[in-house]
């Protein structure tokens, strides 16, 4: 396949000005040379500095990569990152103008990755030995995931790799479903036992009436949601199935991976449904943020570190955001709880590696040079720089070889809103010193996708990449409160605890949803909006059960209208294939 870089290059860049509003102009740094590791190179740092255009379905991002992430890029790589997400359009905007950017991470491997590599928009990963030659780390340790990345391509070429791969075939990765509430006050209300949905939504009622209203003076919820990662059903509704029941998301319903069954989004009394009519019932007692179905992702999380919010079945938008060191001083925390007849999806490690994509634009200018930064990530310096930051600034190797953060870093995983502005960071590569600036989180790499799975081993420290795990975090409790959560599960980790409990593993497997048909694909886009966009949101915000059973049979008859029956006689097929790949892999 003949290259045909930078062709349309302005375009992109034309198409980037509008989307964020911005032009972004090259900057310049210090006149001092440095080597680059993976490539053996001597890059000049008084050249311009070099804009790569991502396109990320996953990022919540929107523009230039900034904070300290962005420092480190433009130290190693000379670089700085143009993030694209994935607003409404943006996918086919950019297939139109023939240039999906010069990175792009796809969120699964399903029909839009393959119609890419159909009109020839991906980079080839062995031509002229690409990833052998610029990935190493890639190309030597990651050999499974790699071919299949050929399979699921389908034409016998490589053209990027997936996300989360394992370092060896374990168990499953850490639990991210972990039913976080707020712990101070499940502790004031008595510990009361919490066996199903009608519980948990008992415990709900009553944390409102101890707690009314948020730390800056706002009424607080059980909940809050937000529509941006809205796919075939709204998003978090979808998710609390998969925390509650342990099926996982496939085309337009969810999956058993026990049995293989399949419960399609419209099936009556199906899992999706009646978490539709959970959050109603959230709805109707005054529990979930009526600005749920207009909000950002950073909006939600803005309520959630203000205490507005008792609850979510995700780590990353419950403890993690909630957990700062001020609450933490406080003995204001938020733990996990998880119902008794709940079985939280945890996923499988893999060697196959996910469906979220790493892949090279066909007409970037810079395909060594954007092969080379995926190799970093997926070195152990790299990996562990996506999660905890800069090595021996944020973490370091012990006299043991062991992981441990310093008092920076442990600041900032214990606070991801930490200011890091006039922290200075010099760069043991070129010697160059350099502020920091910006929070911790919005410094981090907004691509929102990973390399390794966080469980995989560090092959430095012999103990894996996740903080959890390691042996100079485990038991220390960071408040009295934590110390009271410990002695009541009896556990001193939320892993011990989630692995006590009911699961379901979620087995990897090489499954990718084939392309669709044109006749598919306009049904599949109809059912879509009529069922993320509109009635599900409107089903929630129904005032009385009737209006809630009126608004979920509008959806029906408009989905059957528009030809729901073919697309989920495709769905069914679908999940066979999988479970069938599934025994046959795992």
């Amino acid at each position: 396949m003949k290259r045909m870089r930078g062709m349309k290059r302005i375009g992109l860049i034309v198409l980037t000005v509008v989307m964020i509003f911005s032009v972004m102009v090259g900057t310049t740094a210090c006149s001092k040379k440095k080597k680059n590791e993976q490539t053996g190179k001597e890059q000049s740092d008084n050249a311009e500095l070099i804009t790569l255009d991502v396109y990320s379905q996953t990022a919540n991002w929107n523009g230039m990569q900034t904070g300290w992430y962005a420092t480190l890029l433009k130290d190693k790589f000379n670089v700085q990152l143009n993030i694209i997400n994935d607003l409404e359009g943006t996918y086919e905007t950019l297939l139109e103008a023939g240039d999906l950017g010069d990175l792009i991470v796809w969120g699964d491997n399903g029909t839009q990755y393959k119609n890419a590599i159909e009109l020839q928009l991906l980079y080839p990963w062995e031509e002229g030995d690409l990833c052998k030659t610029y990935g190493p780390a890639i190309w030597e340790k990651a050999q499974i995931a790699l071919e299949t990345n050929r399979k699921i391509s389908g034409d016998g070429n490589i053209y990027g790799i997936g996300h989360g791969i394992a370092s060896s075939k374990e168990d499953h990765q850490s639990f991210f479903y972990t039913w976080d509430i707020r712990y101070d006050l499940y502790k004031q209300l008595g510990y009361p036992e919490v066996k199903d949905l009608d519980d948990y939504l008992e415990l709900m009622k009553k944390m409102k009436e101890i707690c009314p209203t948020d730390e800056n003076g706002n009424e607080t919820y059980a909940v809050s949601l937000w529509p941006d990662w809205d796919g075939t059903m709204v998003m978090y509704v979808k998710a609390f199935a998969t925390a509650y029941y342990g099926y996982d998301e496939l085309a337009i319903g969810l999956y058993d991976p026990n049995t293989g069954d399949y419960y399609d989004e419209l099936m009556e009394d199906g899992p999706y449904l009646k978490m539709l009519r959970f959050f109603n019932k959230l709805y109707q007692n005054d529990l979930l943020d009526p600005d749920s179905m207009t909000q950002t992702y950073d909006q939600m999380a803005e309520k959630v570190k203000a205490g507005g919010t008792f609850f979510s079945i995700f780590n990353y938008c419950g403890s993690s955001a909630y957990n700062t060191n001020e609450h933490i001083a406080a003995n204001k925390m938020m733990l996990p709880l998880v119902p008794k007849e709940a079985s939280p999806a945890v996923y499988g490690m893999s060697l196959l590696g996910g469906n979220r994509i790493w892949s090279i634009g066909a007409n970037t200018e810079y395909p060594e040079l954007c092969m080379d930064i995926l190799n970093w990530l997926y070195t152990p310096e790299g990996a562990m720089s996506v999660w905890y930051g800069l090595k021996d600034l944020h973490w370091y190797y012990d006299d043991n070889g062991k992981t441990a953060f310093t008092e920076l870093g442990q600041a900032c995983n214990r606070d991801p809103q930490y200011d890091l502005g006039g922290v200075e960071w010099t760069s043991p590569e070129t010697g160059i010193k350099y502020n920091l600036g910006a929070s911790f989180t919005d410094g981090m790499l907004q691509l929102n996708n990973t390399t390794w799975v966080i469980d995989a081993i560090n092959p430095e420290s012999k103990e894996p990449y996740n903080k959890d795990r390691w042996s100079n975090m485990l038991g220390i409790a960071r408040c009295d409160l934590e110390q009271d959560w410990f002695d009541w599960t009896g556990f001193d980790n939320i892993q011990d605890y989630m692995e006590n409990g009911n699961y379901t593993i979620i087995p990897g497997t090489s499954y990718s949803e084939p392309k669709r048909s044109d006749e598919m694909e306009l049904i599949w886009t109809q059912v879509m909006q009529a069922v993320a966009d509109k009635y599900s949101w409107c089903a929630v915000y129904a005032k009385t059960d009737a209006e809630f059973d009126y608004q979920v049979k509008e959806m029906v008859r408009t989905c059957k209208q528009y030809g729901y029956d073919k697309i989920l006689e495709w769905s069914r097929e679908q999940a066979a294939t999988r479970y069938k790949l599934q025994q046959e892999e795992n």
